[in-house]
This record gives C-alpha cells, structure tokens and sequence, in this order.
C-alpha cells in the first residue's frame, strides 16, 4: 500500500499533464503527426537487454519500423479503396 501512495505523490502535478496534453495535440495539429509506441523486450532474450534498449538510438532499425508503417499504411489504403 506505502508504494501505491508514494506513486500517487510522483506523479506530475496537473497543470503539468494538461500542458504535456496540449503540446502533444499543438505539435499533432502544426507539424506532420506522430505516434509513440511501446515495445516490451520480448520474452527470451533476457542477456540482449543492452542491445534491446540501444534500438531507440539505433537508426537504421528506426528506418526499418518507418519502412514497416509504410508498407502497413499502403495495405490499409488498398483495403480501403476495394471496400469503397
């Protein structure tokens, strides 16, 4: 119970959230739109932890997930131009 409390009281006070909120939704509105995702080290590759976090930084393997959203945005507007 003491670490559930102690994790309420870190949290960000109000103000702050709504200022992350609405920075996200200015910079969504102004600029090109973007997605942040989470990805959880798959199960298995415990002694890869170094290198699963060094992806973030990694630019080609950015590359390949752009290339990946590309592909996947292609089939989407495939499927939505048989369905129309």
């Amino acid at each position: 119970m003491a670490k559930i409390k102690k994790w309420f009281r870190s949290r960000k006070p109000k103000h702050e959230r709504t200022y992350e909120e609405e920075k996200r939704e200015f910079e969504m509105a102004i600029g090109k739109p973007f997605i942040n995702v989470t990805i959880e080290m798959p199960e298995g590759f415990k002694e890869l932890r170094t290198q699963f976090l060094d992806l973030q930084k990694d630019e080609r393997f950015l590359e390949e997930v752009k290339n990946l959203v590309k592909k996947r945005l292609v089939y989407e507007r495939r499927g939505m131009k048989l369905t129309s």
